[in-house]
């Protein structure tokens, strides 16, 4: 599984050496229907057992183990910073791929959260970068006040497009990682990436020392990280908030 650090380089098929190391939902759906007894060590962004990847958790049962981020559920949280930045927003919009079996999840828990806030919800699709320009166009002329970039492998790739769209239509925007902050974004709050890979890697070397990934339970991340563009925000016209800047684990300036 390739990094996603700040070299920005898009996931590389699986390595042909044996074992099998699969980023994203799509590649892990992959992986899984093209072997049963190889290894495979995952980044899941949803659920493991709804998808039918592993039977449980605690007993994966099978060739699979590795990580569940389980981003569908950190949806709210990242919509909740967003409204603190933007109080007066009334009209969000959540950008989806929908070619992601993710997908589906995060847009329920998007709307039962725009419901409790009273607020209105507009979700625009995109699995390619056309249709993440097309998306802008809808944004634009739908008043959008602010936005919500879903979690996927896809936008990841996309970040430096996303960003770029979201400043010259002067759209707020949370997005799922610190790497978006990092060129630009104006705000980001997920897993901490560099933990995820680390554990990632103690998997691969049980596995590699004989441990069956069925008897290696599918962990979740512990760590997530809230990073802040104070650049993005000023040239938004946005001041943000002392609570969020004193819960913020990076400030960029």
């Amino acid at each position: 599984m390739a990094p996603i650090g700040p070299q920005r380089e898009r996931f590389p098929p699986p390595r042909a050496n044996g074992r099998c190391r699969a980023a994203g939902d799509p590649a892990v759906l992959a992986a899984k229907n093209a072997t049963s007894t190889i290894p495979i060590v995952f980044s899941f962004a949803g659920d493991p057992v709804e998808q039918g990847l592993v039977v449980s958790f605690a007993r994966p049962g099978g060739n699979l183990t590795g990580m569940a981020i389980m981003f569908a559920e950190l949806i709210p949280k990242r919509f909740e910073l967003l409204t603190e930045l933007v109080p007066l927003a009334r009209v969000f919009a959540l950008i989806v791929n929908p070619n992601s079996p993710g997908t589906e999840p995060m847009m329920r828990e998007m709307q039962e959260a725009a419901r409790a806030k009273g607020v209105q919800l507009r979700v625009l699709k995109a699995g390619t970068e056309s249709e993440i320009d097309g998306a802008f166009t809808t944004l634009v002329q739908e008043h959008v006040d602010a936005l919500v970039v879903s979690n996927d492998t896809f936008f990841f790739s996309a970040r430096d497009q996303l960003v770029v769209l979201a400043e010259r239509h002067a759209v707020p925007t949370s997005y799922f990682s610190r790497e978006f902050a990092a060129v630009g974004g104006l705000i980001s709050y997920g897993p901490n990436v560099h933990e995820v890979y680390r554990n990632l890697g103690v998997y691969a070397g049980k596995i590699l020392n004989g441990v069956k990934p069925a008897d290696l339970p599918v962990q979740q991340p512990t760590t997530f990280e809230l990073v802040v563009n104070l650049q993005t925000a000023k040239t938004l016209g946005l001041t943000i908030p002392p609570s969020i800047l004193a819960r913020a684990d990076e400030v960029i300036e």
